[in-house]
């Protein structure tokens, strides 16, 4: 791999996502200011995800056309403008406006996978997406840490920190980031090549895995907090603990473990791993009773999202043509998106509806269905990574 775009990329990421760790735990307390309605609340939360949903293929397509730097550096632009919105917004309005400038400039994550893919051999793929998952994860570490401290200053502090870590993002993807050389055709206008792309069984299977799993993930991670307060009576310390622990393990995972996983085994044996995994763990979380035992189930269910989600990253970038990479892998992250507008509200339903354990049981279904879907995936040919 050529180590110094990595570096750059893992570090404009890490900073961006400091910056978005900051304003997500702050979020529903600056919405609940205006007393919004369950609906109105509800298209605060998911505002993000859902432009994000929509403008994500486009910018990838964009990025394709006219390179990846200009996009990243589009895309951090409107992360400043988006969290500077949030620091004075005096409005739900307001505040619904922001988080939908920065979903529709959100393609720094697609955008960023394409840009590795780019700089990467076939062999060394999952490594470097891996490391785009280890600074995402480092970066929900550090961002709701800085949120704790910055909202003492005031309830504007956090917006402006935000806003000031995405400026210094932009500031190092100006400086010192490099477009990457791309080999093959230019790619075609429009939107047409990712018809084909999606109609490719292979990529199919690939977006439906990715699907299944973070719709479960995101379901257990919007009631996580409810779960450890209502079976455990843990404290909002103990629950920030527990959140910063997951990923800890996750970034663990993505930054020191992938590689050799991925030689070891390949990427597709580790999706139907890391997809069972997640499956047993969610559904033995109902019984873990005490910290410790969530402490242990939390080990599997991290380490199974750590490996899925550079693998199949990996895997999408291998079967997108390398003119349509940027919007093959944009359409990737809207599935993302879609999964974590999905996985809340019915976890959430099912949490009210069903009882406690609902989001558990129910995710570790979705779990095992995309273990089952990606054992399927197998069967259809071999990665580099496998074939050797």
């Amino acid at each position: 791999m050529k180590r110094a775009p990595l570096a750059t990329i893992f570090a404009i990421v890490f900073i961006d996502l400091m910056g978005f760790g900051i304003v997500i735990p702050l979020l529903p307390l600056y919405g609940e200011r205006y007393h919004p309605s369950a609906l109105g609340m509800g298209l605060l939360l998911s505002a993000f995800s859902a432009t994000q949903f929509a403008a994500a293929p486009v910018l990838g397509r964009l990025s394709d056309r006219f390179g990846r730097k200009p996009i990243l550096l589009f895309s951090l632009a409107g992360s400043v403008a988006g969290y500077l919105l949030f620091a004075f917004a005096g409005s739900l309005s307001m505040l619904l406006l922001a988080r939908v400038i920065d979903g529709i400039s959100g393609g720094n994550i697609g955008t960023a996978q394409a840009y590795v893919a780019d700089v990467t051999t076939p062999e060394t793929r999952a490594r470097g997406m891996g490391m785009i998952g280890a600074a995402f994860g480092l970066g929900f570490i550090f961002g709701p840490a800085i949120a704790g401290v910055a909202v003492r200053w005031g309830i504007w502090a956090p917006g402006v920190a935000a806003a000031t870590l995405s400026a210094l993002a932009f500031l190092a993807t100006a400086i010192f980031l490099r477009e990457p050389e791309r080999k093959g055709p230019a790619p075609e206008r429009g939107l047409a090549p990712l018809g084909r792309a999606l109609a490719s069984p292979s990529v199919a299977m690939i977006l439906a895995v990715f699907f299944l799993l973070t719709f479960a993930f995101s379901n257990f991670e919007a009631t996580f907090a409810q779960f450890l307060h209502d079976v455990l009576g843990a404290t909002p310390t103990r629950v920030a603990f527990l959140f910063v622990y997951v990923g800890v393990l996750i970034s663990i995972v993505q930054g020191g473990l992938i590689s050799r996983l991925t030689r070891a085994f390949g990427e597709k044996a580790l999706v139907v791993a890391g997809a069972f995994a997640v499956g047993g763990a969610l559904f033995a979380l109902p019984f873990s009773l005490a910290l410790p035992a969530v402490m242990i189930a939390l080990v599997p269910l991290t380490a199974g999202i750590g490996a899925t989600n550079p693998a199949l990253s990996a895997l999408v970038s291998l079967e997108a043509a390398p003119a349509d990479r940027g919007m093959v892998l944009g359409a990737y992250q809207s599935v993302s998106a879609l999964g974590r507008i999905f996985g809340p509200l019915w976890g959430e339903l099912v949490y009210y509806r069903w009882g406690r354990f609902g989001p558990q049981w129910t995710g570790a279904a979705l779990a095992i269905a995309a273990g089952a879907l990606a054992l399927a995936l197998r069967t259809r040919g071999r990665t580099p990574a496998e074939a050797r």
